[in-house]
């Protein structure tokens, strides 16, 4: 029905009807119009805020997946991550001290990504502390995969030139010893013959008649054939592969600096020069430049029995010879 409009007439005192004009009645019918456009539109509105559209629906599906997606990369990253250290371990002490090498250092195999903030582009993304976590997994086991298969190979390396390395490391006696009767002094701290104090002997001392031949533990070159302070007479090897190898106290030379000796050659005579109390050979063995018990690297001369008297003989705490 219709709307019939009237206004109050003061002068008559009665209310007249009102007819409106075609503005009038256009104006009121969009004025309806847009009230009810608004309405329609803010209940549509306030619908998708609370069940959202069928596209964000999709999307929140997506990303809830995206999420699960890289919590499972993470743990897997973790797992992973896990293994590599298990075989680093083996490789630093297993692999590297089969063939005496150092292992790789931890602030090499644990090193990261220097300089600008690689993972600045991610920050902006929805849940940016996980993907972040997850790429930074990532680029950790990258660069250790990559230092590890080095250090494969190097030890692949080391595998091929270990037939080598058996020549050159010392691993006889330097004088003929089988009795092992010449064995005077071994590797620790011992009385000192001239001064009668106690020190550090770095080596072993086999007691032997002048020009008693003396021979070069392994393969190597000869790098010294002189006079060294206290040593007298001395002959150094080095063998590569770190070891090196010192005859002290000889009375003579029987080879030259720079040639290449083999094991069992003939390098020396046994003396009594520099620092020495009578005739004897003083034996050294250095591993990358630090000096080790000799009485370890016997092992091609001695049988078990007459390792384990060489071992008691060594340990004596009598006098040195030198």
């Amino acid at each position: 029905m219709r709307k019939v409009y009237y206004i109050y007439n003061p002068q008559t005192q009665t209310y007249d009807r009102i007819y409106p004009t075609v503005r009038q009645r256009v104006m009121s019918i969009l004025r309806r119009l847009f009230i009810g456009m608004g309405m329609g539109a803010g209940s549509f509105l306030v619908l998708l805020l609370i069940f959202g559209s069928p596209s964000e629906k999709e999307l929140r599906k997506e990303n809830s997946k995206l999420r699960a997606q890289y919590n499972v990369l993470s743990h897997r990253m973790d797992e992973a991550l896990a293994v590599l250290q298990d075989v680093q371990q083996r490789d630093d002490n297993l692999y590297r001290v089969m063939f005496q090498a150092d292992p790789i250092p931890s602030a090499i195999r644990k090193a990261g990504y220097g300089g600008t903030n690689r993972y600045e582009h991610l920050m902006d993304l929805a849940d940016a502390e996980l993907v972040i976590n997850t790429t930074q997994k990532l680029d950790l086991l990258s660069k250790q995969l990559y230092i590890q298969s080095n250090s494969f190979d190097e030890v692949v390396e080391m595998c091929k030139s270990h037939e080598e390395m058996l020549k050159c490391i010392p691993a006889i006696q330097p004088i003929a010893n089988k009795d092992l009767k010449k064995t005077a002094s071994g590797y620790g701290h011992r009385i000192d013959p001239i001064y009668g104090t106690t020190r550090f002997h770095s080596g072993m001392d086999f007691s032997a008649n002048p020009g008693t031949d003396v021979y070069a533990t392994g393969n190597g070159v000869v790098v010294k054939a002189g006079w060294e302070t206290g040593y007298g007479n001395t002959v150094i090897i080095d063998h590569g592969f770190g070891y090196k190898t010192v005859y002290a106290h000889l009375r003579d030379f029987r080879t030259r600096v720079g040639k290449r000796v083999v094991r069992g050659e003939v390098i020396a005579g046994v003396g009594s020069t520099g620092k020495s109390t009578g005739p004897h050979l003083h034996y050294e063995v250095h591993v990358k430049d630090h000096v080790v018990n000799p009485v370890n690297y016997y092992f091609m001369d001695l049988s078990a029995e007459e390792y384990d008297r060489m071992i008691q003989l060594a340990a004596n705490q009598g006098r040195m010879l030198d």
